[in-house]
C-alpha cells in the first residue's frame, strides 16, 4: 500500500539537495519538511558537490535557469550518481525557450534520472527533442483526458523503457510509468492550477520518497503524487469564505503536515495499467 512510503519518509528524515527555482524555494523547503524530510538549497558550482554528497537524494528544477546554477546541475547531477543517489529532473517550461528544453535534453543525455517529472507538454518536449509550452504550465491540446488515456500510458511507458527513468508526468489525471507498469492517479482538485509551485513542491516531495523507499521507487514517485494530489482535496475542503490561493497553498502544506499512512491509503484514487 502506499501508505508506507510516506511513513518510511518521516522514519528516515531523508536529506534531499535542491537546486530549484527562486519563485518557488522557501514553499519547496516547507513541504520538504511537512512530509518528513529535510531540505538544502544551493546552486553555487563551488558548493554542490560537497552538499550533494552529504545528502541522499537531488532535485534538480530547470524552472530559472541562469549560467552558474546550470554548471552547478552537472556538477551535482554527476556526483550524485557517483554515489548512487536518487536523482529527479523537473523541467520546467523545456519548450518555451531554446536555453530550457536544449538544458533539459543536455541534463537527460550526462546525468542518470531515477525520476523525470513534469506537465505533459515538457515530458513530450523532452521525448521530441522540441516542442511547446504555454509558458510554464501544459498545452491544453496535450492535455491527458480519458479520451486519450490509452495512447498516454502507452506513451509514457515507452518513454521510460527508452530512458531508464521512471516518467511522472501531472495534470488533471496523473500518470507515473516505468517500462511496465502505469500507475493512473486522479487525485487532486482543478484549482491548485492557481497556486505558483505545486509541482515544484511535489517533485521536492517525490526525491524524498525516493530516498526513503528505495527498494519500491515507482511506488513511492505514485505515492507522492498521490499525497500531493490528496492534500489538495483535504486543503480545498478546509477553505472558509474569504480564503483564496495563498490560504490553499498553506492549506496542502497543512494537509501533507497531517498525513498519515492509513489517511493515504484511503484517500488515494487510482489504477494500475
Amino acid at each position: 500500500m502506499l501508505g508506507k512510503c510516506i511513513e518510511n519518509v518521516r522514519k528516515c528524515v531523508p536529506l534531499v539537495h535542491n537546486i530549484t527555482n527562486y519563485v518557488t524555494v522557501n514553499d519547496v523547503a516547507n513541504v520538504l519538511l511537512a512530509c518528513g524530510g529535510s531540505p538544502i538549497m544551493s546552486d553555487e558550482p563551488d558548493d554542490v558537490e560537497d552538499i550533494t554528497t552529504i545528502c541522499g537524494g537531488l532535485n534538480i528544477n530547470i524552472g530559472t535557469l541562469n549560467k552558474s546554477s546550470i554548471e552547478g546541475m552537472f556538477l551535482a547531477g554527476k556526483r550524485a550518481n557517483e554515489l548512487g543517489h536518487a536523482v529527479l529532473l523537473d523541467p520546467v517550461g523545456a519548450g518555451a525557450s531554446a536555453l530550457r528544453t536544449s538544458t533539459a535534453i543536455r541534463l537527460m543525455e550526462e546525468v542518470k534520472f531515477t525520476v523525470i517529472r513534469g506537465n505533459i507538454s515538457e515530458i513530450k518536449t523532452l521525448a521530441h527533442g522540441s516542442g511547446t509550452t504555454k509558458g510554464v504550465d501544459a498545452d491544453v491540446a496535450d492535455a491527458v483526458t480519458e479520451e486519450t488515456l490509452d495512447s498516454a500510458v502507452a506513451f509514457v511507458k515507452a518513454l521510460a523503457e527508452k530512458t531508464g527513468s521512471i516518467i511522472a508526468i501531472t495534470g488533471a489525471i496523473d500518470l507515473v510509468a516505468d517500462a511496465d507498469s502505469c500507475y493512473v492517479i486522479r487525485n487532486g482538485r482543478a484549482e491548485m492550477g492557481r497556486i505558483t509551485g505545486t509541482g515544484c513542491q511535489l517533485s521536492g516531495m517525490m526525491t524524498a520518497f525516493l530516498v526513503a523507499n528505495p527498494d519500491n521507487r515507482l511506488e513511492a514517485a505514485a505515492a507522492a503524487v498521490c499525497t500531493m494530489g490528496l492534500a489538495g482535496e483535504i486543503g480545498w475542503a478546509r477553505m472558509q469564505p474569504g480564503d483564496g490561493n495563498s490560504t490553499y497553498r498553506n492549506r496542502i502544506i497543512d494537509a501533507i503536515y497531517n498525513m498519515d499512512g492509513s489517511t493515504l491509503d484511503k484517500g488515494a484514487k487510482y489504477e494500475i495499467r
